[in-house]
């Protein structure tokens, strides 16, 4: 038998066993403890909720990008017009104000470019501003695209969509030099004289225009989805977190005696 250490105490090559806890401490720690716990399951419940949320958003934008061309709000319903209605499918006729279209710095599965908003002229006087598609960065001219001016009355089928106010992440609209990071339909009005404008813009589909360009068709529609991945965190941080603290709670005033023994 390995003879015990000055005092008879344990091998003095052995580590020591952590302090148990007083009565006091025990009763903070446990309290604190409960506390967090309660929060990071609320945290995981939160999520849950926000992702069935998010399914159902994806479900309903889905059937309305789906579904049969509705008229585009006309002027009576322009109040009403808010987020139940993005994405809508929508058809509007009229023509096109080709002199006043305004580009739109855009990144796309082509590269980058633009894209042409040019306000449509209804039949009721009122304008609509459709984003006709994309364009490369050589093509920026209208004069390089004159195929595409259409200048009769046409028809265009697209996506209903929400105005786009200031300008993109770390890039604010600067109406005066002309540049456009988003399709702030108030603002693009604004700098091109416009009245009567709908407060929303259309997307047009694919249906192709003359001369190729502008391309439409190429709306993204990405709503991310990773509830359930941070649901699985919290909830796994209160699990581990009512692991520890069960673990500590038990190394009790009795926990060293008995080690003792």
């Amino acid at each position: 038998m390995r003879p015990a250490g000055p005092g008879g105490g344990a091998d003095p090559g052995s580590a020591p066993s952590p302090a148990p806890l007083s009565l006091r401490r025990r009763a903070v720690f446990g309290v604190g403890a409960c506390i967090v716990f309660l929060v990071l399951l609320g945290l995981g419940t939160w999520q849950v909720e926000r992702r069935a949320w998010k399914l159902d958003l994806i479900a309903r934008v889905d059937a309305r990008v789906h579904a049969p061309p509705v008229p585009a709000p006309g002027h009576a319903d322009w109040p009403r017009v808010g987020p139940d209605d993005a994405y809508r499918h929508v058809r509007l006729s009229g023509t096109f104000l080709n002199d006043r279209e305004t580009l739109v710095q855009a990144v796309t599965e082509l590269g980058g470019g633009f894209w042409v908003l040019t306000p449509l002229r209804r039949p009721d006087g009122t304008l609509v501003l459709v984003n006709r598609g994309f364009v490369p960065g050589d093509r920026r001219d209208p004069a390089t695209r004159m195929a595409g001016q259409v200048a009769a009355e046409t028809t265009v089928t697209g996506l209903l969509r929400l105005t786009e106010p200031k300008g993109a992440f770390l890039r604010s609209n600067d109406p005066g030099d002309d540049r456009w990071y988003s399709r702030d339909v108030a603002a693009i009005a604004a700098a091109r004289g416009l009245s009567d404008v709908a407060p929303y813009f259309v997307d047009a589909d694919a249906t192709p225009n003359p001369g190729g360009l502008p391309v439409g068709g190429l709306t993204v529609i990405a709503f991310p989805n990773n509830h359930l991945v941070y649901a699985i965190t919290w909830y796994g941080m209160a699990l581990m977190l009512a692991g520890a603290g069960l673990y500590l709670l038990r190394r009790g005033p009795g926990a060293r005696d008995a080690e003792a023994r």
